[in-house]
């Protein structure tokens, strides 16, 4: 009888469950396991941004390196070309500033005074020549001291404006134009034509 009354207590204390402070204490490791839960979450979430921001530098590295490795070729093609054409640019301007230093020479070496009478018609001659040698080489050079387009344009405009001034100012802007034109010409060849008269007449004394 005793012994069954042992069990019967026991199955009792069975049923009866934890007691409240075995409750507290699993409570108590709920939540500490809980608040480790959630810290290693955070560590997690922390981690993963890291990781993100480490593929999206990595990212942004390898598009930036390629698009300015891209970049640096074509520009060192385009410098390489500008290079050369300014090579090639500054060797022509050389040459033709040589060609106008020596045309200039030979005219300002050109004294009409010094001349006698026999030696005026050959001198005019070869003063005219020289005149019209290096008003073809000036001509000539103009378009490549300018740049083609830049040349055209101005070229363009200032025609432009030309016709656009002039289109109404009728005969008399003209005759005045044309007296401007051919005034130096006129000037030039009188005064050749009396040196030459004077030169014959001291001749013939």
């Amino acid at each position: 009888m005793s012994d069954f009354q042992n069990e019967h207590d026991e199955l009792l204390d069975l049923e009866e469950g934890p007691s409240a402070e075995e409750l507290q204490d699993q409570v108590k490791r709920a939540q500490s396991e809980l608040v480790q839960l959630r810290e290693r979450q955070n560590q997690i979430e922390k981690e993963k941004q890291r990781l993100e921001e480490l593929t999206r530098k990595q990212d942004e590295l390898e598009h930036g390196r390629n698009e300015i490795i891209d970049k640096l070729v074509r520009s060192i093609a385009i410098v390489q070309r500008e290079t050369e054409e300014s090579q090639r640019r500054l060797e022509q301007l050389t040459t033709i500033h040589d060609s106008f230093a020596e045309h200039l020479q030979r005219l300002e070496e050109i004294d009409p005074k010094s001349w006698s009478g026999r030696e005026l018609p050959r001198e005019l001659t070869k003063g005219l020549a020289a005149v019209d040698e290096a008003r073809s080489v000036y001509s000539r050079s103009q378009s490549k001291i300018a740049p083609t387009v830049d040349t055209e344009a101005d070229f363009s405009t200032e025609a432009g404006s030309f016709f656009s001034d002039s289109g109404d100012q009728g005969f008399v802007y003209w005759l005045r134009s044309g007296l401007a034109f051919t005034l130096p010409l006129l000037t030039l060849g009188t005064i050749a034509l009396f040196v030459w008269i004077w030169h014959l007449l001291t001749a013939a004394k």
